[in-house]
């Protein structure tokens, strides 16, 4: 089983990991349980990284706009567009300089 993003592939289990796997999990059902904790393992990094995004911009949000979007896409677009806003490559780099 070959996992790769964007074209680029990031790992392989092989047949003998699959089997280890598959001891545990009916063979039937290895594909869709795989997706399954790939899915959960990404959306939940997204949902604690969202939470922090939210726990930081939600005074700041709440001082220059008086509705705050709640669809989390939309928030983070606001946020996003704010001048005062730095990815996290950004403030990493500020603080080395």
């Amino acid at each position: 089983m070959k996992i790769s993003v964007d074209d680029e592939e990031l790992f392989t289990l092989s047949k003998t990991q699959k089997k280890v796997i598959m001891n545990d999990i009916h063979e039937d059902d290895f594909e869709d349980d795989m997706k399954r904790r790939l899915h959960y393992i990404l959306m939940h990094k997204y949902e604690v990284c969202f939470d922090r995004l939210k726990h930081e911009w939600d005074p700041k949000l709440s001082l220059k706009y008086d509705t705050i979007p709640t669809d989390p896409d939309k928030y983070a677009e606001l946020v996003f567009k704010q001048k005062d806003y730095r990815s996290r490559k950004k403030r990493d780099s500020s603080e080395k300089s």
